[in-house]
């Protein structure tokens, strides 16, 4: 199947001595037709010697980093499909051919090995839950559809590879190829694999504390750059805030006396104010600017021709199944009714006692205009996480959708409720009979709203 595609194997090294002969020998058998490179990184062992004894084509990579590494042979080697995976003989070989043929199948522009533990050494203490933290966070922000993304198992084409500016230095090169295949919306599949310990003498390059602070701060900064609409707009939220506060009391001086007595504290809330302001309209800028770079970003990836396609027929063996019986549908819809209304009693605890603790020095308009919307957020965090999970949407969008949807369903309460007490005498009797069946369709709107409109499901892949 694979005789008339260029496929190249890509291997990073440093220090793999051990295991970098039974890696390139493991992969020659699984990929027969395949070219093998073996990039080394400045190791101070035979890790050259014994990759060429293996027969694989050695290159070399002096910047210190796997960054430095898979751009350079990004950059260097041409063909079809490529596969990278680390030289530890962490990885099973044998899953190369069902990981082509999945990417033929879709065409799929990026396919991830999802890590499966087969023995208790395959993670050090710290790794399994800095990976499941990292990627929530990047799931979370850029998209919901790819799963353990510091995985060094991947399959890619030809057109992501050649698209994609690599700017990280060390192991963050996984989570910009993560974001990357997000913000293009490339086609994107899983497959699951074994994943196993390093061998005796071979010890481990990842550093849990330093590199998984290095890799959040790449996602800081790639929210800064890829979503800066998201990024200065929480500084201008939390600005603004900053500034309500200081001047609040100012306000309710000057209400009660006529007079400004604190003029420092006018002064400083306004400064503060004109800083919220300057970063929304930076964040507004960038926007503009981001969105022009990822359309140069798709023109490069449209340049390339789509991946090598074979039918399903073909490739049915190798897909993943993400299908669910109607049983396990309908259970799934019976939860999420269930959490969504224990998320709405949480909602209704919220707004109801940040209106009971600014009553008193607010009014109860002015504490329900600041208590609704802290309401409406708390209740969309936790419909995101516990109910219907994130949407493909950003993160502000979604939530903007979900801020219309709770309006929408404010107004269907409200409005059944007015259309029972004025059409139905009995109602009008017994108002209470108008305010259930207002609250019963503002909740099954909203909740409908929700699970349709604002958290859509889509495939993890």
């Amino acid at each position: 199947m694979f005789k008339h595609l260029k496929v190249a194997v890509l291997i990073p090294c440093h220090n793999e001595e051990v295991s970098i002969a039974k890696v390139v020998n493991d992969f020659r058998a699984a990929l027969p037709d395949a070219a093998i490179y073996v990039f080394d990184n400045n190791s101070r062992d035979n890790t050259v010697g014994e990759a060429l004894a293996a027969g694989a084509s050695v290159r070399s990579e002096t910047q210190q980093g796997k960054g430095h590494v898979v751009r350079r042979m990004f950059r260097d080697i041409d063909a079809d499909f490529y596969l990278m995976v680390d030289g530890d003989d962490t990885y099973d070989a044998g899953l190369a051919p069902e990981m082509l043929k999945l990417a033929m199948s879709g065409p799929y522009d990026l396919i991830n090995c999802i890590r499966r533990e087969i023995c208790d050494a395959a993670y050090r203490g710290g790794h399994r839950f800095g990976n499941q933290l990292l990627t929530g966070v990047v799931r979370q922000i850029f998209g919901n559809r790819i799963l353990d993304m510091l995985s060094g198992y991947k399959v890619f084409s030809r057109r992501f590879v050649k698209s994609f500016p690599a700017l990280s230095t060390g192991f963050d090169i996984e989570t910009e190829l993560t974001v990357h295949a997000l913000e293009l919306s490339m086609p994107a599949a899983h497959i699951e694999g074994a994943y196993r310990g390093r061998a005796e003498g071979s010890e481990s390059k990842l550093r849990t504390y330093r590199d998984g602070w290095r890799i959040l701060m790449l996602i800081i900064r790639l929210i800064r750059h890829e979503r800066p609409m998201v990024f200065f707009g929480a500084v201008a939220g939390l600005l603004t805030m900053a500034a309500v506060l200081l001047i609040w009391p100012v306000i309710e001086t000057y209400l009660d006396t006529g007079l400004v007595p604190r003029f420092p504290t006018a002064f400083l809330a306004m400064g503060i104010m004109l800083l919220a302001s300057l970063s929304l309209v930076t964040g507004t800028v960038l926007d503009t600017v981001t969105r022009g770079r990822k359309e140069l970003r798709m023109l490069t990836y449209l340049q390339y021709p789509a991946p090598a396609y074979v039918s399903a027929d073909d490739g049915a063996a190798c897909l993943p199944v993400y299908g669910d019986s109607a049983e396990a549908k309908n259970r799934d819809l019976l939860q999420q009714i269930w959490r969504f209304g224990l998320v709405g009693v949480v909602g209704y605890v919220v707004n109801a006692g940040l209106v009971e603790s600014l009553v008193l020095s607010m009014g109860p308009i002015r504490a329900q205009m600041l208590a609704f919307p802290a309401a409406v957020t708390v209740t969309w965090w936790l419909n995101r996480r516990y109910t219907f999970g994130a949407s493909h949407r950003s993160i502000h969008r979604e939530w903007l959708r979900y801020v219309l949807a709770n309006t929408l369903g404010w107004a269907a309460n409200n409005g059944a409720y007015l259309w029972m007490i004025f059409s139905i005498p009995m109602a009008y009797q017994h108002p209470s009979l108008a305010v259930a069946v207002g609250s019963v369709a503002g909740m099954v709107l909203n909740f409908s709203a929700s699970r349709l409109i604002v958290f859509k499901k889509i495939p993890n892949f």
